[in-house]
Order: structure tokens, then sequence, then C-alpha cells
């Protein structure tokens, strides 16, 4: 946690700067590996808001309080970058999501496609989603969690949102086969769409470059797809 989050319940007060924790997982945390103690200071948060710091003033086996509240700096701007990503099996899934929140990624779409297990979209994974970017968020020192959408659904999303979502966009598909090598370090705007193991079926892939998306590889070694998406993404928004 290189930021404590904090949502706008926790804010006891705006005039006195005040504003207290009672959730298990962040006094496990303030307790077990913070160490805090009356009077120590710690960087913080507010959901979809400034960052800054507070001071704590009392600390209790149920609570921990904060006073002087000081938010003064702005969250750190995300990257312009759309992660369509058909969905993985539930561990690689958890994983992705917090690396997708972490490196800023500011929008992710979770997409169903040929070589997705139907048992994933009813996967656990879906009940946790929150915790999990509150997570990257706390990682990333970000207040501002990505878009998150899900489309159960390959073919009308590829072939009716796509092509608008696209547009002044620069758009690739990762696809091990491809010819073209993935770019580095962009300026303009990007989707990126991924899929799980085993890839995009060639009728997929088809339908994907049909809508405006470039085939590209990253070599000749086939990566895992919890591999090949964060290098993609510090390889083209680097």
């Amino acid at each position: 946690m290189n930021l404590l989050l904090l949502e706008q319940d926790d804010l006891q007060s705006e005039q006195d700067h005040s504003a207290k924790i009672t959730d298990a997982r962040r006094l496990k945390h303030i307790h077990q590996t913070l160490n805090l103690n009356v009077g120590d200071s710690i960087k913080i948060g507010v959901r979809d808001g400034l960052k800054g710091t507070a001071q704590v003033s009392e600390i209790t086996p149920e609570s921990v309080s904060f006073s002087h509240l000081v938010l003064d700096t702005p969250p750190p701007v995300k990257i312009p970058l759309t992660l369509v990503l058909a969905l993985p099996r539930p561990l690689v899934l958890r994983r992705l999501i917090m690396d997708a929140v972490t490196m800023g990624v500011e929008r992710l779409v979770l997409l169903n496609s040929r070589c997705v297990e139907k048992s994933y979209w009813q996967s656990q994974v879906f009940d946790e989603l929150q915790q999990i970017v509150v997570l990257g968020l706390e990682q990333a020192g970000d207040t501002v969690a990505p878009i998150i959408e899900l489309r159960p659904r390959f073919r009308p999303f590829v072939e009716d949102e796509l092509p608008a979502l696209v547009e002044g966009k620069t758009a690739i598909v990762a696809h091990p086969y491809a010819t073209t090598v993935a770019p580095i370090g962009l300026t303009t705007p990007c989707v990126l769409v991924v899929g799980a193991e085993g890839g995009f079926i060639p009728f997929e892939i088809d339908l994907l470059e049909k809508s405006g998306c470039q085939s590209v590889s990253l070599g000749q070694r086939i990566l895992r797809t919890e591999t090949a998406v964060p290098l993609l993404i510090g390889r083209l928004m680097g």
C-alpha cells in the first residue's frame, strides 16, 4: 500500500479535515504492516479526488482516525489506452486487472472469444472486482479507477462497438503469427486487443482486422497472456 485510499464515507468533517476507517483489510495493514503510531504521517488519497497526507490521531483495534488532512496533489494522469482483453482464467484475470489499474489504463473491456471457457464468466473474480481495483490504486498511488466493462458476446462487440471505439486511435490486436512487430512509443491514443490463453482463432482475427485493428506480434516467441499484456502496454505507451 503506497497510498491509503479513502472513500467518501471515511471523511468525517471537511471543516476539521478528519477521517476514520473501520474496515478489517485496511486496519490489518496499518496495524501489522505499517506499524503506525499516533502522530505519524501517512500518504492518503480520496476516491476520484486529490492526494495528500494525513496525521494519525487515534488508533484502536477497531478503528484508526486521522486529522490534518491535506489534499493538494492531483492523481497521476491515465495513459490513453483502452485494453480489450479476452477473458483469461480467473487467477490470470486477477493479476491483469491489477496490472491494468497500476499501469494507468484508461478503460478495460473484458471480452468473450472462442478460446474463453464459459465457466470463466461465473468466476468469483467479478465479486472481488472492486477490491482488486482498490489494491491496484493503492499500489500505484492513484485515486481514479479505470472504466471496466464486460462484453460476453464477441461478434456484436467487434462489429457494432469496436469501429467507433478505434476511430481516431491506433488500434492493434496482438497476434503471435503476425509479421508486423508491435510499434514502440506511440504518441496517439491506442486500443489494444489481446486474446486469452490460446489466442484468437483466424475468424476472430479477420473480424478484428475488418473492424479497424492491425495485427502485430512481439517477435518469434509466443508469450503467456499475463506476460504479453504488461509488456505490450509498456512498449506501446512507454
